[in-house]
This record gives structure tokens, C-alpha cells and sequence, in this order.
């Protein structure tokens, strides 16, 4: 393989990947001094999605699923992601780790 074919062939595999992670499903949660919003988040079983996660408040944050092994500490103002990869059907518990005392959310996999 000669380096035109091997840098054509490292494009056409970053293209690819950027097509299957534009595929991807994103959901919105908004955390805020305790408060989380949606509660509830639903997705399907089987298939890769993504959590980009806000902190609109003026405190630190924390996206807990202790279920699914998954933690994200958002300073205020800050943003980020959590990406799942093939769940099974089932729902699973979200929180707010630094806020204890406020509603769980739940992750509905269908």
C-alpha cells in the first residue's frame, strides 16, 4: 500500500466513525442546584445513545447511574457527555450525587 492509498483510507475511516457517532441519539438533561430536568429519559435497548448534561445552577453537579457504572462532575456552567453503548431493556436510576436529597431520574431502555 503506498502513503496515497493509506492516507485515503485513514480519511475514509474517519468519516465513517463520524457518520455513525452523527447517528447517535443525543437526549438533553439539565441539572440545577438539585434540580434535574427531564426526570425521566427514554431510550432504545440495544443501540448507542448520548446524555450531554448542563449545569444551568451555581453549584457543582454530579451524574450519577451507580447501575451503570457512569459519573460526570460539572462545575457551574459547565457541560459535558455520557455516551451508553448497547443497554439491555430495563430502567435505570440516575442522580445527583452532590445533591442527595433530590428526585432521582430514571433511564427508561426499551
Amino acid at each position: 500500500m503506498n502513503l496515497n492509498s493509506l492516507r485515503l483510507s485513514l480519511v475514509l475511516s474517519c468519516l465513517a466513525g463520524a457518520a455513525v457517532a452523527e447517528d447517535m441519539p443525543i437526549f438533553k438533561l439539565d441539572m440545577k442546584d438539585g434540580v434535574m430536568t427531564p426526570l425521566k429519559v427514554e431510550a432504545a435497548a440495544g443501540k448507542p445513545f448520548k446524555i450531554e448534561i448542563t449545569n444551568s445552577g451555581k453549584s457543582p453537579v454530579e451524574f450519577e447511574s451507580l447501575e451503570l457504572r457512569k459519573e460526570k462532575v460539572l462545575a457551574p456552567g459547565g457541560s459535558g457527555s455520557v455516551v451508553f453503548r448497547k443497554l439491555s431493556p430495563g430502567t435505570y436510576v440516575f442522580f445527583d450525587e452532590f445533591h442527595p436529597d433530590s428526585p432521582k431520574g430514571t433511564l427508561e431502555v426499551k
